[in-house]
């Protein structure tokens, strides 16, 4: 039987959940924020915006109420998300497009950074990236 989780790890999977749900919900209030972040090359940035949103409430809804045996997968799902707008963080950059408060390459340069943090921390809080391996028991001889 699996132990449940440490209350920090607990606290991190609903700081996580409740991240994403405001996200998305800002996605769709003030849309042109997000709208830096699309890369030019992509069509339809208004739909992007809204998609991604409405992905960022469903992903935050399911790491806050997912029973512990789905946790896993949600994390895979979210630590997903969080690599596939990489992207456009990397687009805003290269733009230099004033969003979300980053108006200097420094700050959007340091944005940049934090993504992989992103990622390990919906692995770590939803329990998708074991901090230690089980221990194995050797057979008796």
């Amino acid at each position: 039987m699996a132990r449940p989780p440490s209350p920090l790890r607990t606290v991190a999977r609903i700081l996580l959940g409740a991240f994403l749900v405001a996200a998305g919900v800002a996605h769709l209030l003030i849309p042109d924020e997000f709208l830096a972040q699309v890369p030019p090359l992509l069509p339809a940035p208004d739909a992007i915006v809204l998609v991604s949103g409405l992905v960022e409430i469903a992903l935050g809804a399911a790491v806050l109420l997912a029973p512990a045996r789905r946790r896993a997968a949600v994390g895979l799902a979210v630590a997903a998300l969080f690599v596939l707008v990489f992207p456009g963080n990397v687009a805003q950059y290269l733009t230099g497009t004033d969003a979300f408060g980053l108006d200097t390459d420094g700050a959007r340069a340091v944005r940049l950074l934090f993504q992989p943090l992103l990622v390990l921390w919906a692995l770590w809080a939803c329990g998708s990236l074991p901090l230690r391996r089980r221990r194995t028991t050797a057979a008796p001889r």
